[in-house]
């Protein structure tokens, strides 16, 4: 279950791919440049690809543990980063985004203590 909902979570972004006013709306900046644009569109696609390996995880017992790490590296990177960032104000949009992510985080340790513990 933890897997579904942190998947839903990551496939929220999803939508970016449709293009700069969907961006615009997710992370509360606008996108001028076409390049950046190229590069969101990208990490919401690559997003997609994490949020739908992370569902197939979900319901392959074998898999658990690596979509549980998946998510795991996906969250601390983004929360680490956000962090040392922290000297530039964040839109009100991202700093939504951490702290879902925040709750992603605390979802994935929890499951990861329950898949550890269970595979003992």
């Amino acid at each position: 279950m933890i897997l579904v909902l942190v998947a839903v979570v990551h496939a929220l972004p999803l939508v970016g791919v449709l293009g700069a006013g969907k961006l615009a709306q997710l992370y509360g900046t606008p996108v001028q440049d076409p390049g950046v644009e190229l590069l969101l569109r990208h990490r919401a696609v690559l997003f997609g690809l994490l949020a739908a390996f992370m569902g197939y995880a979900a319901l392959r017992p074998e898999l658990h543990r690596l979509g549980l790490v998946a998510g795991l590296v996906s969250v601390v990177s983004f929360l680490l980063l956000s962090w040392l960032q922290r000297g530039s104000a964040l839109s009100a949009p991202l700093v939504t985004v951490v702290r879902v992510d925040g709750v992603a985080l605390a979802l994935l340790v929890v499951g990861l203590a329950l898949h550890l513990r269970r595979s003992h």
